[in-house]
């Protein structure tokens, strides 16, 4: 399946599992999406194979950085009538707190979401959400609206 195909079905159906195993590092994540009112949450697991710090124990910020970004995706891929992935101009990361290894949420809203180019701001956090462990703002530009 092309990720135009996983991007289309996702779309349709409201399930992005297509379009997170499409996408080499999301599916190395093991990342996951349930929805609430806002839109998509993406959820990541606690595993070995995400920890920076071992002494800690805690999530590369590598690791954070692109969750963060993929949240973002997954936010324009619901809002936006596409069937391609936007691409990433930049991403400004916060980290906030140690993300610890365990199960992580994040969710991004549209600050602005222009012709060509959407801004983003996305939270991501552990136990409480009011306590988030970083957060993001990023920019990116959409495809070309398709006929």
């Amino acid at each position: 399946m092309s990720i135009a195909d996983a991007v289309a079905r996702a779309r349709e159906t409201g399930e992005y599992q297509d379009v997170l195993e499409s996408i080499p590092y999301m599916a190395f994540l093991g990342l996951r999406v349930d929805h609430d009112e806002n839109g998509p949450i993406v959820r990541m697991p606690g595993s070995d194979h995400i920890i920076g710090n071992p002494v800690l124990p805690a999530i590369h910020g590598g690791v954070v950085g692109a969750f963060l970004e993929s949240a973002a995706i997954i936010h324009l891929i619901w809002a936006h009538e596409s069937r391609q992935v936007p691409k990433i101009i930049n991403l400004t990361v916060e980290y906030l707190r140690s993300a610890r290894v365990v199960e992580t949420f994040a969710q991004a809203t549209i600050t602005k979401h222009g012709r060509r180019i959407a801004n983003v701001r996305i939270e991501a956090w552990q136990a409480d959400r009011a306590k988030p462990v970083a957060a993001a703002h990023a920019h990116f530009l959409l495809p070309a609206e398709e006929d």
